[in-house]
């Protein structure tokens, strides 16, 4: 496996020892809207009972229980971190899905599958955390069978009056409503905040469809949700 980047080296220390209660506070701490992106996110994925997918960054294992709970497909959900891993596979088998859904560890810069392996691609919280997010995309890209969808679940920055209240909560907020969970929840509270906004400032919106479109990925649209606090953004590769 690929050294990870120091973004994806902080993002495992930060979230690996989490797992245990991630699910339960990353729903809480985006007052329930985690679970709502998620939705969406799954909906524009047209995957049917004999398709494939691969779930990238996939933690817990929620979008990859969400997408075989809805479509019956079967899914591959991987990520780096074992502990993030662990926990899923309890998740899988709660849901009784361990003949439609395999979680795996690898890295999404590297992936251990073959060129167009899978008929439709998620993945979340992702392209902040890689060295080089157009490399990434265009290994996701790789593992994706022509005319397969891709889609993306992603913080977004609000705009105008709703961004003061989104700057309010995660400057002040977040990090102490963190800190009242635990010590990793206050580091976690404390690091969102500057990861998203450098992360637009890096990839406003038209440049992030530009670096999808050059991965060769067309008909790109996203949603912005949540008033601009959420972000999904869904394509098909050429």
């Amino acid at each position: 496996m690929a050294t990870p980047s120091p973004r994806k080296r902080q993002a495992l220390d930060l979230f690996a020892p989490l797992g245990p209660t991630y699910d339960r506070y990353a729903n809480l701490l985006s007052f329930g809207q985690d679970p709502r992106w998620r939705r969406f996110l799954v909906s524009r994925v047209p995957a049917g009972t004999e398709d494939s997918v691969l779930d990238v960054a996939t933690g817990t294992a929620a979008v990859a229980i969400a997408l075989a709970s809805r479509t019956g497909c079967s899914v591959v959900g991987l990520d780096q971190s074992t502990d993030m891993l662990e926990i899923g596979r309890g998740r899988v088998t709660a849901a009784g899905l361990d003949d439609r859904v395999e979680l795996v560890q690898g890295t999404a810069d590297e992936l251990p599958f073959e060129d167009a392996a899978f008929d439709h691609l998620t993945f979340t919280y992702l392209l902040r955390y890689v060295r080089d997010p157009a490399a990434t995309m265009r290994e996701l890209a790789r593992v994706l069978k022509p005319d397969g969808t891709i889609a993306m679940q992603e913080f977004g920055l609000p705009r105008a009056i709703p961004r003061l209240a989104w700057e309010l909560w995660v400057r002040i907020g977040l990090p102490a409503a963190g800190a009242v969970i635990s010590p990793g929840w206050h580091e976690v509270g404390s690091f969102l905040g500057p990861s998203i906004r450098d992360f637009h400032r890096r990839y406003p919106p038209a440049e992030l469809r530009e670096l999808w479109r050059r991965a060769g990925i067309v008909d790109v649209h996203s949603r912005r949700l949540s008033l601009g606090g959420g972000l999904v953004m869904w394509g098909r590769k050429e």
